[in-house]
C-alpha cells in the first residue's frame, strides 16, 4: 500500500467489483483511456483478477472513504509498449468523474513515481495520452513529464480505433532536480 496526505493506493479485491463497475461503466471514464466501458459487475471482477492483479496496480481511494475512486498502475516493461528495459515502466491511470478536478490523479502519479525511483530502482517512467484527452495531458505536464514523441495512427485493439498518440517521460535525473526544488 502507498499512501499519500489525501490519498490511499491499495491492491484491487474482488470485493471491489461492484463500486468499479458503477465507475466504469461510464465510457466517459475508459474511452480516453483505451478500453471499453464496463458491462456488468462479473465484467468488473473479471477485469479485477485478470487485468488489475499485477503487482503495482493500485486502487485509488480517498483517505476517509474505503471504496476505489479510480486506479493506478505502474506496468513493467514486458507489458508497456513505451518502456524498453528492466530499468524503465509505464504510468497508467483513471479517475472517477465526480473527483476530477481535485488534483488526485497528479498527487497519486507523484506518489507512483516517487515509488518507481525509490523503491523499485527505475531509470525512466513513461506515460502518454490519446489524442484529444487534455485531462491526461495536464496531468502529465503538471508532474513534470517531458514530450517524448508523438505517434500517429496507433491501433487502440480494445476499442477497435486507430488513434494518434503522444508519449511523455521523466528520468531519474528530472524526478531529482523536481523534488529539490520543491523541497
Amino acid at each position: 500500500m502507498l499512501e499519500t496526505k489525501r490519498l490511499r493506493l491499495r491492491a484491487w479485491t474482488p470485493q471491489d467489483a461492484a463500486a468499479l463497475y458503477e465507475i466504469a461503466k461510464d465510457p466517459r471514464i475508459g474511452s480516453p483511456c483505451g478500453w471499453p466501458a464496463h458491462t456488468s459487475v462479473e465484467n468488473s471482477l473479471e477485469i479485477i483478477q485478470n487485468v488489475f492483479a499485477s503487482p503495482e496496480c493500485y486502487a485509488v481511494c480517498l483517505k476517509n472513504h474505503p471504496e476505489p475512486v479510480g486506479c493506478i498502475e505502474i506496468i513493467s516493461h514486458e507489458r508497456s509498449n513505451k518502456a524498453s528495459s528492466a530499468m524503465e515502466c509505464e504510468i497508467g491511470y483513471w479517475l472517477s468523474m465526480e473527483h476530477w478536478g481535485k488534483g488526485y490523479i497528479p498527487e497519486a502519479v507523484q506518489e507512483a513515481l516517487r515509488h518507481a525511483f525509490e523503491d523499485l530502482n527505475m531509470e525512466t517512467v513513461w506515460c502518454g495520452y490519446y489524442a484529444g484527452n487534455e485531462k491526461s495531458k495536464r496531468v502529465q505536464e503538471k508532474c513534470g513529464f517531458s514530450f517524448h514523441h508523438e505517434s500517429r495512427k496507433v491501433e487502440v485493439k480494445l476499442l477497435d480505433e486507430i488513434r494518434d498518440s503522444f508519449v511523455t517521460c521523466m528520468t531519474r535525473e528530472d524526478w531529482q532536480a523536481q523534488n529539490k526544488s520543491h523541497g
